[in-house]
């Protein structure tokens, strides 16, 4: 009798509680929140460049070949390599649905982000930046292709332009048309486009009172997210 009415109170707390997926509102403000952190992280302490987004690299290669320095247009264009190399990584896992011993392909991304950042907080700033922001460019990748929705709306979790955009579209429709769902959307991106500001003050305030190991709050934020997304 009690264990029926245990079982009872287990179902009626499931039909309760919000199920987590990938596209869920708690989990898009840790990963922003994670992706404002790391490009605080390797701005502040790894060179004052920054690994999410690649256009500036970009730029920096067409410069340098301008110029001539053949040997910075390498040094630039690897992290740009390594941000393509994790598309084509995060897609093989998406076609193959690898998942480890995970229950999805995008919880093994969000556990392979998690060990990469965990050995990225034991390097030394002995050690060449480059490395590190290759590294990072490379898990900023995965998370990128990973998750690109919110709901219905889609997003970007590593940098805010799509972001500001979209949010703006939709605000200005929302405030036009009275159109509740664009003012639905239009929150939901400004609170993520927030949790990215945040992560990123954090980044840069941690960087600088713990140095190197700052990286392993991203990595606590990662686990917290695999959680959810596990038991969703």
């Amino acid at each position: 009798m009690i264990t029926k009415e245990i079982a009872s109170v287990q179902n009626k707390i499931r039909i309760q509680l919000p199920s987590i997926t990938s596209e869920s509102m708690i989990l898009g403000i840790l990963l922003t929140l994670v992706g404002g952190f790391l490009d605080a992280y390797t701005f502040i302490g790894r060179g004052g460049v920054f690994a999410n987004a690649q256009t500036g690299n970009m730029v920096l290669v067409a410069i340098e070949a301008f110029k001539g320095n053949w040997n910075q247009v390498l040094l630039q264009s690897l992290p740009v390599l390594a941000f393509m190399a994790g598309v084509i990584v995060s897609e093989a896992m998406k076609k193959n649905n690898f998942s480890f011993f995970i229950s999805n392909s995008k919880g093994t991304i969000l556990a392979l982000e998690i060990v990469i950042l965990f050995i990225v907080g034991f390097i030394p700033y002995t050690i060449s930046n480059a490395f590190v922001t290759i590294t990072i460019a490379f898990v900023t990748s995965l998370q990128y292709c990973s998750f690109k929705k919110l709901a219905d709306s889609p997003y970007a979790t590593t940098m805010c332009t799509g972001n500001l955009r979209s949010a703006s579209q939709a605000a200005y429709a929302a405030i036009t048309k009275k159109d509740r769902e664009a003012a639905k959307e239009a929150v939901a991106l400004f609170t993520v486009i927030f949790a990215f500001i945040i992560g990123a003050f954090l980044g840069g305030l941690l960087t600088i009172s713990i140095g190197t190991h700052a990286v392993w709050i991203a990595d606590i934020l990662l686990v917290l997210s695999l959680v959810l997304l596990d038991i969703g």
